[in-house]
Parts: structure tokens; sequence; C-alpha cells
């Protein structure tokens, strides 16, 4: 863990074992500054630029420099809204570490949660608390 500014707040949360994410890569104030601020281990790309991904189009230049950069900063990669096998096929191949949308599971209320990872019909055997790993398919 470095010493940069604000770190400090995440101490108690990295001693507990929690990981850190930054939400919706790319708008809003998801900025890259937070990339230099805190100790990210994830980056989470928003999926208005996973939304129109076809393997000629400007949101993948966009996701690859994305996963890129982060990868060079020892941070995972994780892209949101992922909904076709297409999307997450242009993602594997572009380096991302893991994929969440409805391609796996609509958004559920912590009470049916429990009832999907028992079943198993939207996982593979190892998954990821904040998304699929890239490189499984669902059952």
């Amino acid at each position: 863990m470095s010493s940069k500014p604000g770190s400090i707040q995440f101490l108690d949360l990295w001693d507990a074992g929690i990981e850190v994410a930054l939400d919706d890569f790319g708008t809003g104030y998801s900025a890259l500054s937070y990339l230099k601020k805190f100790d990210i281990d994830y980056l989470k790309i928003d999926q208005v630029f996973v939304r129109n991904l076809a393997s000629d189009s400007t949101d993948l230049a966009l996701c690859e420099a994305i996963i890129q950069m982060a990868h060079r900063l020892d941070i995972k990669v994780i892209a949101e809204g992922v909904e076709t096998e297409e999307q997450r096929e242009i993602l594997k191949k572009a380096g991302c570490d893991f994929v969440q949308g409805y391609l796996y599971s609509i958004p559920l209320p912590a009470s049916k949660l429990d009832e999907l990872l028992r079943s198993g019909s939207s996982f593979c055997e190892e998954h990821h608390p904040h998304g699929k790993p890239i490189d499984k398919k669902p059952l």
C-alpha cells in the first residue's frame, strides 16, 4: 500500500480485507485524478462505453486505453453493462479482467442473491463479487 494523500482514509478498509472499486469510470465525478489520490483496487468502466461496443468503434478504443492505463497502474478492470457475448468477447480480447451485466443476471435484491448463488444458474463455479471472470462462460 502506498502513502498517497487520502489513502489514510482507506486503511481501515484494507485492514478489514475490503477492496476499493472506482465506479462509473470515464463519466461524472469518476476522474483520472482519483487514480493519483487514492489506492484503487478495481476500476469499473462505465456502461456508456460498453453499450455500443463493436470491434471497430471509438468505444473500443476508449475501453482499450482505460484497460491499458489501469493495468499499468496495477489496477484490475471491470466492465459494466455487458449484455451480449459479442461485448464480452471484445472486452476479453482487449484484456479486461471482469465483466458484469445482464448477460449474467438482472439486478437483484439482496434477498434473491443467496438463491441465485445457490442455484448456480447464472454464475460459473468461480465467480468474483464485482463481476464475472471474463474467461468463464455462464452455465
